[in-house]
């Protein structure tokens, strides 16, 4: 029998990419049999910034349903994985805060050992998409994590997408390595908690 094993997908999205892509790696990971929490950074920039763009605030309405990151919901977790847009090749801010919260739980020893794997997007093929997935799993080494990459022949680090200039939607490609990724993230978790 199958033991269980429980995914958090902690993200960060203003118009909806990383969301989407978000939530196939959830989805994935439940039908591979995995207990599954979607909660989303919390918005930092100010309000009038969000508003003068319709898409902007018109997602963070769309799913103010979805919950807030906790630390507890990386304690609970087997494995993490974490989504951001490509900040100058960095991770956003938002998620980045979220991160820093969880400082006392890896001072106390609590996020070694877990199964670490991260998801990006950005506008170009060269924007930063790779060095946005190393500098989270520059993290995940200081948290004693086990880094979980896609590997294959797209982006290596993990799963992405290109905007471009026009916003394109989240393709079938990004959404096949998305599947690809959850289920390599919920079969490792698994096989580590069988050790």
């Amino acid at each position: 029998m199958e033991r269980s094993v429980n995914v958090t997908v902690v993200y960060y999205s203003s118009t909806g990419t990383i969301h989407r892509l978000a939530t196939e790696i959830s989805e994935t990971a439940e039908k591979h049999g995995a207990e599954v929490r979607l909660v989303r950074a919390a918005e930092l920039a100010p309000e009038a910034v969000v508003a003068s763009r319709p898409a902007w605030s018109g997602h963070l309405k769309d799913t103010e349903d979805i919950p807030i990151a906790a630390v507890d919901d990386v304690l609970w977790a087997d494995a993490v994985v974490f989504g951001t847009p490509t900040r100058f090749g960095n991770v956003s801010a938002q998620l980045k805060q979220f991160i820093d919260t969880l400082g006392p739980a890896w001072f106390s020893g609590l996020l070694a050992n877990k199964v670490y794997s991260a998801f990006t997007s950005g506008g170009s093929t060269h924007g930063g998409m790779e060095t946005t997935l190393v500098s989270i799993y520059n993290m995940v080494c200081h948290f004693g994590g086990i880094i979980v990459p896609t590997g294959g022949d797209l982006n290596p680090y993990g799963t992405s997408h290109v905007l471009g200039a026009d916003n394109r939607p989240v393709s079938d490609v990004a959404l096949q390595a998305a599947q690809v990724q959850a289920e390599r993230v919920v079969r490792i978790a698994r096989a580590l908690k069988e050790v």
